[in-house]
């Protein structure tokens, strides 16, 4: 499967981090962090739709993603029009780097999600460090212990934590473990195949005092259309946004779509 494919490939890459910038010496500076802290968590809570832009350069399913602005110009865009901004991280599949985020951070006053493959402690003190407000957690590539222990470390860093889930089991074992913030993943990362039927499925089983967060697949009117009637409180939006020369008429747009809905 390309997950497992992904997860094997950043095996290899952490100790390549962990040779740069030692874990004793990420943990100091990230516990002596004291930059911008937005709430995530906050930046989805608020009245109406809230969007989730996204920065990547490629994914298994896109290939590479030639955008039609620059990152600057991206994130002012994004400043003017979205509550938080997420950043893929991952290196080999999604082309994405760490400095990416650091860039972002610098211009921008909004919460921030590394969005990688944590399965690493390293990966959490790396993710306070550069800036991140919130780290996501995949249930499909995390045991129920491993969740936990991570969650933990999270909230002791000061982060927020975005458990992605794509079936009941996962759902179930997210909501379990305390999850705040449970986003739908429209993508079945075992084959990349895209069905916004999940999110309306698993809406089911979300409770009102969770933020309920549909990931992936978000591209259309109609897309917008059919997750209102799922209450969901946030959009995560990546491919749309990014091949857009105007993301920020875009995200305004499909805001105003969703308040017509609603």
């Amino acid at each position: 499967m390309i997950l497992d494919k992904i997860v094997e490939d950043k095996k290899v890459r952490l100790p390549e981090h962990k040779a740069k910038i030692s874990p004793s010496e990420m943990r100091r500076l990230a516990e002596s962090y004291d930059g911008a802290s937005p709430s995530f968590k906050e930046g989805l809570e608020k009245p109406g739709i809230s969007i989730i832009g996204e920065f990547k350069n490629a994914s298994p399913s896109l290939g590479n993603i030639k955008s039609k602005i620059n990152l600057m110009d991206r994130i002012d865009e994004y400043n003017d029009s979205v509550d938080c901004i997420s950043c893929l991280t991952e290196e080999d599949h999604f082309l994405g780097n760490v400095d990416y985020l650091k860039q972002i951070r610098a211009i921008s006053p909004l919460p921030i999600l590394r969005k990688d493959f944590m399965i690493d402690e390293y990966q959490f003190y790396e993710a306070k460090a550069i800036g991140a407000n919130a780290i996501l957690l995949i249930t499909g590539i995390l045991d129920d212990v491993q969740m936990r222990d991570f969650y933990q470390l999270t909230t002791e860093l000061g982060l927020d934590a975005l458990f992605e889930a794509h079936d009941e089991e996962q759902m179930d074992r997210a909501l379990n473990c305390g999850a705040k913030i449970v986003g739908v993943n429209n993508r079945d990362l075992r084959d990349f195949t895209i069905h916004l039927e999940t999110t309306k499925r698993l809406s089911e089983m979300v409770p009102k005092d969770r933020v309920f967060v549909a990931e992936s697949g978000i591209v259309e009117d109609r897309d917008v259309e059919f997750l209102a009637e799922c209450h969901v409180d946030a959009f995560l939006i990546g491919r749309a946004f990014m091949e857009s020369e105007n993301p920020r008429a875009l995200a305004k747009h499909w805001k105003a779509i969703y308040r017509e809905k609603m």
